[in-house]
């Protein structure tokens, strides 16, 4: 018994991969377009009730702690002052008040449940 190989013909050959679209390298898939990490900051000053300085485009200066948010406001509950809802668009940047902070010994939410007196 003979066996032959067929092979098809090089115009085939040439034909299949003129078919088959043209694979480049690959891309790397694109980012999502939102993070959450935004969400997260906010919901965790919530929860700890961070005193926070907000500073807007204009420069003033805004001290209090984080009530509320959506996608566009948050709401600043202050002492002594009028709570304040302000847009994100007008905020130029925020962060901890240290100095209200008191002597530094805030516990953040994630690590309430241990305990400080083990160190000792």
């Amino acid at each position: 018994m003979n066996r032959r190989l067929i092979r098809p013909s090089l115009a085939d050959v040439k034909e299949q991969f003129s078919n088959q679209p043209q694979v480049g390298p690959r891309r790397k898939p694109v980012p999502p377009e939102q993070t959450h990490a935004e969400s997260y900051y906010y919901v965790k000053q919530m929860q700890a009730r961070t005193p926070m300085v907000v500073i807007l485009n204009d420069g003033e200066t805004l001290r209090g702690t984080i009530e509320w948010y959506d996608r566009d406001c948050i709401k600043i509950t202050r002492t002594g002052s009028p709570n304040l809802l302000l847009y994100k668009t007008a905020i130029k940047y925020l962060y901890k008040d240290e100095s209200a902070a008191g002597n530094g010994n805030t516990v953040e939410p994630e690590m309430a449940h241990v305990s400080r007196d083990h160190d000792e």
